[in-house]
């Protein structure tokens, strides 16, 4: 970025009078220097060019032929190429194999699907497969079917913390050490696991030139500071010896250990979808910054005992726009992962119903209810509450969980209320599906149950909170009402920026479409914002990036 004079008179339209005749291109050809709005947006959408602001005779004009701002006049601001694959770290493009510094993050039940993860590796972007909530079975098949169709490109997998299901992170890490998975999103995480430990050390090892290697990569998404730093650590002793002495990691590995942090990336979960502390970016992104900074070069920090190391730190949440994006990335985010826009993609596995429900909705159509999977510590997901009452409903079980010490407590009329408008059916009934679905799943649950009926109340609850993301995947016309859709405030922001454009209509909202006009948009933005910091005011008309235009017989932008 050259260091020109300020420009303090606007850039508008310069009135057909008062052109200079020889500087107007002959018909059919178009100016090098552009004058209109949507002139000067088509030289700030040339990416792969450097902008220049010129003064001639005609007065202010943009140009991104050098030559032309040679011959022009004066040279009174200008910025560099900037294509999507600058945006963010060189280091995570180049340490996860991707071309952009974009991750699409997991949605649980499987929603950040096989397709979706397929679309975007293809496309040259990290995706991570939503694996929290689905059966090890069914991880199994996912990872396989992704690692065969990616061809070799890289892929993550979702590691949620389940504090009362811990047989659940055992069988993901089994499935993603068997298939070779390289890189998980541990996502929810309060505390340090076993699990999360083991995978990373799994992949450690000496390179040929004797420096520490960490071939298993970890993405953690979080929204505190001392959870943070957790991950920013090397992993705790405490939790290493057991590894070792169970034989699920070597010797060697558990004294590289020492050596490395245990995570790759740090990303700051802001106001998102699903499990979220509604942090705003602009606060969080930064704190973890400094923290990574400060902990860089103290003992155990994230520099490692070699040290060399040094943690990235993205950004998530509200990332629905590309100023959004932009944003992010001008506070200092290393990468971006988006969430909710990606809910109503093609290859997202939600129903038909469902991704209508989100395309329709707005910023402000977010609520926060209880969730599933923490349901007893209190623990809230933020969902969508246009079109559906679960927020609701999942609150009021949740006052009821917290009134009463078992079901047995709860007044009749208060009961036969729950059986009629929410579980649809007697809540032994209920109880004896759950002895069913958890007798294979985790056995231990129901065993903990027995003995104690404020758990069994527990496990009845979610019972519902659990099979009403199921009803909204599965699209359960009688359930509409009831479906949980995890979703945040990005989902309405996207909405309005796409409004009118190719990306409205639900057919053509494919993942790996949405990242790259995010991504683009976030680098015209960029450029934007470059030019008004030397002083450049331009009009609205000619800043505004949005996707192409929607006509039916119009294909995408290649």
């Amino acid at each position: 970025m050259v260091s020109p004079p300020l420009v303090t008179t606007p850039l508008v339209p310069t009135p057909p009078a008062a052109a200079s005749p020889a500087r107007l291109a002959p018909p059919g050809r178009a100016t090098p220097l552009a004058r209109t709005p949507a002139d000067v947006h088509r030289v700030l959408a040339d990416l792969e060019r450097p902008v220049y602001v010129v003064r001639d005779a005609a007065g202010i004009a943009l140009t991104g032929d050098e030559q032309a701002a040679a011959t022009a006049g004066q040279v009174l601001a200008a910025a560099g190429p900037l294509p999507p694959r600058r945006l963010g770290s060189p280091a995570f493009r180049r340490d996860h194999g991707v071309d952009q510094a974009y991750m699409a993050g997991s949605m649980a039940n499987g929603i950040a699907s096989t397709d979706l993860v397929v679309n975007l590796a293809q496309a040259g972007y990290l995706a991570s497969f939503g694996a929290a909530g689905v059966v090890a079975a069914r991880v199994e098949e996912a990872l396989a079917d992704i690692s065969r169709r990616v061809g070799g490109r890289p892929f993550a997998c979702n590691l949620i913390h389940s504090p009362t299901e811990a047989a659940m992170e055992r069988e993901a890490i089994d499935a993603c050490l068997r298939h070779q998975v390289r890189c998980i999103e541990a996502s929810a995480f309060l505390d340090l696991t076993p699990q999360v430990v083991r995978y990373r050390l799994a992949g450690l090892h000496r390179g040929p030139d004797g420096r520490v290697v960490a071939a298993n990569r970890v993405v953690a998404k979080v929204s505190r500071t001392e959870v943070a730093e957790l991950f920013l650590r090397p992993a705790p002793e405490a939790l290493v010896r057991p590894l070792v002495e169970q034989g699920l990691v070597s010797a060697e590995q558990a004294a590289l250990a020492a050596a490395v942090p245990l995570a790759d990336d740090i990303t700051a979960e802001a106001d998102s979808g699903g499990h979220t502390d509604r942090r705003p970016l602009a606060v969080l992104l930064p704190e973890l910054l400094a923290l990574r900074d400060a902990l860089r070069d103290t003992p155990g920090g994230p520099g490692g005992a070699g040290g060399g190391w040094s943690v990235r730190v993205g950004a998530a949440g509200g990332l629905g726009t590309p100023r959004a994006v932009a944003a992010a990335f001008a506070l200092g985010a290393d990468y971006v992962v988006t969430g909710s826009v990606n809910q109503s993609s093609v290859e997202a596995a939600q129903s038909p119903a469902t991704k209508a429900l989100l395309a329709q909705a707005s910023v402000t159509d977010c609520a926060q209810a209880p969730s599933a999977d923490m349901f007893e510590i209190g623990a809230e997901v933020q969902v969508l509450s246009r079109g559906t009452m679960f927020a609701s409903k999942a609150r009021r079980l949740y006052d009821l969980y917290h009134r009463y010490d078992g079901l047995d407590d709860i007044p009749a009329d208060e009961r036969a209320a729950l059986e009629k408008r929410i579980f649809r059916r007697p809540l032994d009934d209920v109880w004896a599906d759950t002895v069913t679905y958890f007798s294979t799943r985790d056995p231990e649950q129901i065993e903990r149950a027995r003995e104690s009926p404020k758990r069994r109340m527990a496990l009845v609850f979610r019972w519902y909170l659990g099979l009403s993301s199921g009803w909204s995947i599965g699209g359960a016309a009688d359930r509409v009402a009831d479906y949980q859709v995890w979703c945040g405030p990005a989902m309405g922001a996207f909405n309005t920026w796409v409004r009118g454009s190719v990306l409205e209509p639900l057919e053509n909202r494919h993942a790996a479409a949405i990242a790259t006009e995010l991504m683009r948009g976030a680098a015209f933005t960029s450029r934007v914002a470059a030019l008004a910091q030397a002083g450049v005011r331009l009009p609205a008309a000619a800043t505004t990036y949005r996707p192409l235009p929607h006509r039916p017989e119009q294909e995408r932008r290649p």
